[in-house]
């Protein structure tokens, strides 16, 4: 087995390692050059020749993004943990009465939450305008989680869904014997064993809203107070007064892809799990 190994490992392998390599060296060098700018001067950026590593490098650039974009990071936060959980409460109890209670009408619903995955996001901020409008939801961080949610909620549902259809009837079944109700059963058994799909759909709750611009932008009309860092971003660049301050700008977008980045690097095992393995494992 060594000697196979061995084999394999040879001059072919390696080639391959090193094309690996140079591929996700070459889709990894705009994220590198980001921080590295985000650490430079201003000067040391307007340079011809820049500077690959971020010697003599400089905080001032954090210090203005916090400054200035500290109040659209804060609000970002807001709105994804909102949207998280306004997603993960609609979307488990939705996904447990379709799957394992079975609900009437559980395949239209399915249908429904899939069509609504196909219409464009324009159409839907649009008609979310003409909503929000007469409700007073504009300009608010509750308009936005609402928003966000209409996004977040069918996608959770739908994994949600697919993990509990897998879930053995055998585990539900032994519950219900032992006098445990719907609500005990999808407390105590489907969601420790959906643990991963839990995950999965929270994350992307989060990353659907920290991510969001179009929502943001088009229910905001400008508001300062309620503006998430997507839309504070791209006014910091269009505002002409940044448009020589790149260490600021870079800064500001290390801050807003930091989040996303650890939450991703966190949760890729939870992803990646199957549902009946977490079952046996719990």
């Amino acid at each position: 087995m060594a000697a196979r190994t061995a084999r394999r490992s040879g001059p072919a392998g390696w080639t391959r390692t090193g094309i690996g390599v140079l591929i996700l060296a070459v889709m990894l060098f705009p994220l590198y050059w980001m921080v590295n700018a985000s650490f430079q001067t201003n000067a040391q950026i307007a340079l011809p020749s820049p500077h690959w590593l971020p010697i003599g490098g400089t905080l001032s650039g954090y210090h203005d993004a916090l400054r200035e974009q500290g109040g659209h990071f804060a609000t970002s936060v807001v709105v994804a943990l909102g949207t998280t959980v306004l997603a993960l409460l609609i979307a488990t109890p939705a996904s447990y009465a379709i799957s394992i209670l079975r609900a009437r009408g559980a395949q239209a619903v399915i249908l429904f939450l899939l069509v609504a995955q196909l219409i464009p996001g324009i159409v839907m901020a649009n008609a979310l305008y003409r909503i929000f409008l007469p409700l007073h939801l504009l300009n608010s961080v509750g308009g936005l989680i609402l928003a966000d949610s209409t996004l977040a909620v069918p996608f959770a549902v739908l994994i949600l869904r697919a993990f509990m259809v897998a879930i053995p009837r055998e585990l539900i079944e032994a519950a219900r014997i032992d006098g445990a109700g719907s609500i005990r059963v999808l407390l105590s058994v489907v969601l420790p064993v959906s643990r991963n799909a839990v995950i999965t759909s929270a994350l992307f709750a989060f990353l659907f809203a920290w991510g969001d611009f179009l929502f943001a932008s088009t229910l905001n009309l400008g508001a300062t107070d309620s503006t998430p860092i997507s839309v504070g971003l791209y006014s910091f660049i269009g505002a002409g007064t940044n448009t020589t301050s790149w260490n600021s700008v870079m800064a500001t977008a290390v801050l807003a892809s930091a989040p996303a980045a650890v939450l991703l690097v966190l949760a890729q095992r939870y992803i990646a799990a199957g549902v009946t393995r977490g079952a046996v494992k719990d």
